[in-house]
């Protein structure tokens, strides 16, 4: 049948008063209304007024046809409303663009509408911050009243428009008994117009219909997307345990054997950790997902791990390790020392102690542990179902037990095996296991170049201290965990040239050396630290740099060494001594909370001196980190605006931005008083601790505060570090960050230049990111210093642990590097850039990466902290160690169930130079210089003839010998004569000509281009020709590219998870067959006892035995140069200033 093609006249029967009339004609335009709605568009009234009729029998065809009417129009609001009127003639499955839209239109409407927002009431805090700033322009007073909706990561292009992630930002607090619900997306309709329309119901039913669709179709992330946009949890858990039901009627599971609801889990969790942004609906879902799991089939415990750590559970924490050693079996045994790795590498100090504690006292013995031999092997899924499921109803039961009941339970009744394992988690969450496998690694596989070392050393004069400070950071860095010093040892007389803060900073750096030396680092600091009753007078630099080293040697492990640091602290007078153990208390004592230390910390604050009071505003960050403390948080607001010196005020504006560390929306009210501040140290401290509180998070909101800052500030530092802190920001995301700062690297402004590059170092480090050094390839030359120095160190960081196979620009940044230490004429500031990218480049024996986020994908607390107060350097340069904190070691170290290592292979599934180590730098000998061509006068040679011709004639005749002379070369007149071991030829003499040099140079960088050239070719036909699949062993160097090529072909031992770097727990599927284990290379003192520092302070003697016996004879040689008196007396009064002179021109002595 031929389609109509016009509607004219079926429009005309719109108007009739027969109702089948009326249907005929809707009946026809419904079938070709997309070919004839401009006809019905005049007349749209009429059926409009069709669908308002109650005593129209077919009102929901007339809805459909004027939903497609205002569809074709771009009415999507109206459309959606009329096709909601529909009814059932809307159908839901048919496949159509028209139908795909309304239901988009849908799913938005009801998103915008949703009211189930969770409660923040845990966002708040119980007292009011009196910041002592104006109100914020909204009103705001409180820390609760910055709250805001989730928002997007900064590029909107990689999200779908109706994404609850592409909101606008509110500025206002987001609560739904204030607001009404969610924030309206754009171009969704109003609550108010849609109550009004009466659209509700329908919206619910077709919602409730697409849900059902979905569950037949097995699509439950489509479902839980929805769900968590809406913030429904209703339909969250309903989603689930309907993928729970399926999975239990069907049996059907993925190939990595989990099942859908697992499966489903872990797509939330994945939501909720990486995408959902606002901290209080995260918080919300965790607990969600902690509550679903009891009625999964084999649950991550992993996952749970995840969720228990980001909710500060620890009584969970400690309830599920408890129950999983109770289980028995060495697998369950596997996974308790996992997650007591994981716990350790992704929780506060405070956090592990709790945890601590609980294993201490457990609630009950919640299984029997007695084991069968099927217990230990690995048990089938039904039976580990049945375990998991007590382990989390129980769990659940422990959230609502009273704290005294926890600790009533007797640990006597348990049996040895379980103490034995408890105590062996116990040791794990001290950190004692992962940092001595961390030095192991790192002892055993260094790779650090001396010749590079030396070469700084030589071509950076050590009589400048910013120079011989630069030295001594490269070898911290590039030694950094390896325990070797032994480039102090050797260069004894150049250690020695260091004065002042120089000697502070080398001796600081022995802490990077031999950071994690749990077992001998106090003893081979003791001949460093003041001594009370000694007859040999030492240096208070290097006393309060050993202070400032034990700290980082400590570094977040809470030992008997801070109570030591601590009590040196308390005891010391000179500034220098207390400054270092202002630095090193934070460090060893980090988010530690110890009310007792901050005490100590504010009492030294009180005396207003600069040089301490900035130590000890970042100590005092540092031991509140991440706890949002109000009331430290107004001691340090009050003292910053009472004190006058700049210092202070900086070091407490780090210290603020450290304790809202991850607090997000917690921070925004101090953030907003520290930007509205006049003092510009305020605002650069306001601008820290919006980097800080949402690092990692990609906030959109976080960003565009950060670029109006980085453009609209009247001051150079809150600029800079503006657009620094975008580094910070955006780290997980690092391929969005050089289009971010591409136009402000190319900035007039040399600050907001450097603060690009540094964005850049910060964010993609370690990636190799192309993008990021083709921005910062220009930047090394550019006009400024400081930009130079900048766009070294972010090269660095980038280029840490690359080779040439994997990046072809590594060779040429390390030349760079190199060309500049050795320029004459660069600046000071660019060749001390140079010299500490040099060290970070090879961090850690060229076996440590930077990282601000762990393997498990939580914040690395150490790293981003570290990174934070490096950035200081730009003030003070002791504060460069604290990068240390961010290198983690690019290991891969199994253990079994047994805590021991076993030695076997692991397969990397590719050619073996693509990750190969850098090749050392050749060690060319050096050419000596052209020696000087020497004139020699015409009558000198003359003399020079006649003398020889005088002397072979005398002894002709003493020999008596009659021989036939030989005349000499006759001389072309009086022609000035050169010497014949230096003749210049004619090439030489053009060559010495002024314009020579360029070409020179052209010729001498197109060589080393093409040397470059060949080298890589080279390197592409040894890859081509070698094997692709290799075998490591356990133990051994896996960069963080290299991970998704490992596997574990060994059949006897498997991992308990998906392999990341770090530990690794493996299943013993064979424990009865005899192994082979890894022997320890570097040998592990025993730890001393707490009292053992104290006793041997008052006695030189007993000091010197511990000089004797401290690891590395480096450590020692060096005490007697680094703790002399500096010559000019350390501590006395300086020197009158000269008095003034008059200066006479020749013009007065005319006068005169």
């Amino acid at each position: 049948m031929v389609g109509l093609t016009s509607a004219v006249g079926v429009v005309g029967f719109l108007s009739e008063l027969d109702s089948e009339l009326q249907i005929f004609a809707l009946r026809k335009l419904n079938e070709e209304i997309d070919k004839l709605w401009t006809d019905v568009v005049g007349s749209i009234g009429d059926v409009e007024a069709l669908y308002e009729d109650p005593q129209f029998p077919e009102r929901e065809l007339a809805a459909l046809v004027a939903a497609k009417v205002y569809y074709n129009l771009q009415e999507y609001n109206e459309s959606m409303m009329f096709a909601l009127g529909a009814g059932r003639l809307f159908n839901i499955d048919n496949e159509g663009e028209f139908e795909d839209t309304i239901i988009s239109k849908c799913v938005d409407t009801y998103i915008a509408l949703s009211d189930s927002a969770p409660s923040t009431d845990f966002n708040q805090p119980p007292t009011q911050l009196n910041t002592a700033f104006p109100s914020t322009t909204n009103g705001a007073s409180s820390t609760s009243a910055s709250l805001a909706s989730p928002t997007m990561p900064f590029s909107q292009a990689t999200l779908p428009s109706r994404s609850l992630l592409s909101r606008q930002d509110s500025t206002t607090t987001f609560d739904p008994a204030a607001q009404g619900g969610n924030p309206t997306i754009p171009g969704s309709l109003a609550p108010a117009t849609a109550q009004q329309r009466g659209i509700l119901r329908p919206l619910q039913q077709l919602i409730d219909q697409l849900f059902e669709r979905c569950f037949r179709e097995k699509r439950y992330r489509q479902v839980v997307g929805i769900a968590v946009e809406a913030r429904n949890f209703k339909v969250l858990r309903r989603a689930i345990i309907r993928a729970s039901e399926d999975e239990k009627k069907e049996k059907n599971f993925n190939k990595d054997g989990l099942g859908q609801a697992e499966e489903l889990l872990d797509y939330l969790l994945g939501i909720c950790m990486d995408i959902v942004q606002e901290r209080g609906l995260r918080q919300e879902l965790l607990k969600l997902i902690l509550d679903l799991l009891r009625d999964i089939p084999l649950p991550d415990v992993f996952s749970i791990a995840k969720c228990i750590v980001y909710l500060d559970e620890s009584s969970l924490a400690s309830k599920l390790l408890v129950d999983l050693v109770n289980t028995g079996g060495p697998r369950k045994l596997a996974e308790a020392y996992q997650i007591a790795f994981d716990l350790y590498n992704n929780s506060s100090q405070d956090f592990l102690r709790r945890v601590r504690q609980g294993l201490s006292k457990p609630e009950e013995p919640l299984r029997n542990p007695a084991m069968t031999e099927a217990d230990k092997m690995d048990e089938d899924k039904a039976e580990g179902a049945q375990e998991t499921d007590r382990l989390l109803q129980d769990s659940a039961k422990s959230d609502t037990t009273p704290s005294s009941a926890a600790n009533g339970a007797v640990t006597a009744s348990m049996d040895p095996k379980t103490l034995e394992a408890l105590k062996k988690i116990t040791e794990i969450l001290q950190g004692k296991v992962s940092i001595a496998l961390s030095a192991e690694f790192l002892f055993r596989h260094n790779h650090a170049d001396k010749a590079i070392l030396t070469k700084l050393k030589d071509s950076l004069e050590a009589r400048n201290s910013i120079f011989h400070t630069a030295v001594t950071l490269s070898c911290g860095f590039m030694n950094a965990g390896t325990l070797n010093d032994s480039f102090y040892r050797d260069n004894l007389e150049w250690l020695g040239k260091a004065v002042n803060w120089s000697k502070f900073t080398a001796t600081a750096s022995l802490g990077v050396i031999h950071r994690g030396n749990l077992g001998a680092g106090q003893r081979i600091l003791q001949p460093y630290l003041p001594k009370e009753n000694s007859n040999s007078p030492s240096s208070v630099y290097s006393q309060g740099g050993a202070l400032y080293a034990m700290g980082l040697i400590y570094a977040n492990h809470e030992t008997d060494a801070l109570d030591n640091i601590r009590n040196h602290f308390k005891k010391a007078s000179e500034e220098v001594v207390q400054h270092g153990g202002a630095l090193g208390l934070g460090v060893a004592g980090m988010a530690t909370g110890d009310d007792g230390i901050y005490e100590d910390l504010k009492g030294v604050l009180y005396t207003d001196s600069a040089l301490n009071g900035e130590a000890v505003g970042i100590a005092m960050g540092l031991i509140m980190l991440g706890t949002g403390n109000i009331r430290a948080l107004e001691d340090m607001i009050q003292y910053a605006h009472d004190t006058q010196h700049e210092k202070i005020v900086r070091g407490l504006g780090l210290g603020m931005a450290l304790i809202m560390y991850g607090r997000q929306e917690g921070a925004d009210e101090l953030v907003t008083g520290l930007l509205e501040d006049p003092d510009p140290i305020l605002r650069y401290g306001g601008i820290q601790t919006l980097a800080l509180a949402y690092c990692g998070t990609g906030s959109n909101k976080a960003v565009r505060k950060l670029l109006h800052v980085a453009v609209s500030d009247v001051s150079d530092d809150v600029r800079r570090y503006a657009v620094m802190s975008l580094g910070f920001i955006l780290f997980r995301k690092p391929k969005s960050v050089p289009r971010m700062v591409e136009l402000l690297s190319e900035s007039y402004n040399p600050h907001v230049r450097y603060g690009a590059a540094m964005a850049l170092g910060i964010s993609c480090a370690g990636t190799g990111l192309d993008e990021a050094i083709d921005l910062l390839e220009p930047m090394i030359k550019d006009p400024t210093d400081f930009v130079r120095q900048g766009a070294l160190i972010a090269l660095s960081m980038i280029m840490i642990q690359q080779n040439e196979a994997m990046n072809p620009k590594v060779g040429s940044v390390r030349k760079t590097l190199q060309k500049a230490i050795g320029d004459r004429h660069e600046d000071a500031m660019t060749k001390f850039g140079s010299a500490i990218a040099l060290g970070i480049i090879d961090a850690g024996g060229r076996n440590c990466t930077i990282s601000l986020q762990t393997q498990t994908g939580n914040l690395n607390m150490p790293g981003v902290v570290g990174m934070a107060v490096f950035t200081q350097y730009w003030y003070w340069f002791p504060l460069t160690h604290f990068l240390s904190l961010s290198f983690v070691p690019t290991s891969v170290i199994a253990l079994d169930q047994d805590m021991e290592i076993p030695d076997f292979k692991y397969h990397s599934a590719t050619r073996p130079s693509l990750f190969d180590y850098p090749p050392e730098q050749e060690t060319k000998t050096e050419d000596a210089p052209e020696k000087v061509k020497t004139a020699v006068l015409s009558t000198t040679a003359q003399a020079k003839r006649r003398a020889q011709k005088k002397e072979k004639q005398q002894r002709r005749e003493s020999m008596e010998i009659d021989q036939t002379p030989t005349a000499p070369k006759s001389s072309e007149g009086d022609k000035m004569d050169t010497d014949e071991s230096a003749v210049k030829t004619e090439d030489d003499k053009d060559s010495a000509k002024p314009n020579s040099g360029k070409p020179d140079a052209d010729k001498k960088e197109g060589e080393e281009r093409k040397d470059a050239t060949d080298k890589l070719e080279g390197l592409k036909k040894k890859m081509e020709r070698e094997k692709v699949g290799y075998d490591i062993e356990n133990m051994s160097r896996v960069v963080p590219a290299q991970l998704k090529f490992i596997s574990f072909p060994d059949k006897r031992y498997q991992p308990v998870k998906k392999a990341t770097g770090g530990v690794i727990l493996m299943n013993d599927t064979t424990p009865e067959e005899p192994k082979k284990l890894m022997e320890m290379k570097r040998k592990i003192p025993a730890p001393q006892t707490a009292n053992a520092p104290q006793q041997a302070e008052n006695s030189d003697q007993e000091a010197a035995a511990a000089t004797e016996t401290a690891r590395g004879s480096g450590v020692a040689e060096a005490a007697g140069v680094l703790t002399a008196v500096d010559e000019g007396g350390e501590g006395e009064e300086d020197a009158d200033l000269p008095r003034e002179f008059e200066y006479h021109s020749d013009e007065d002595h005319e006068e005169l």
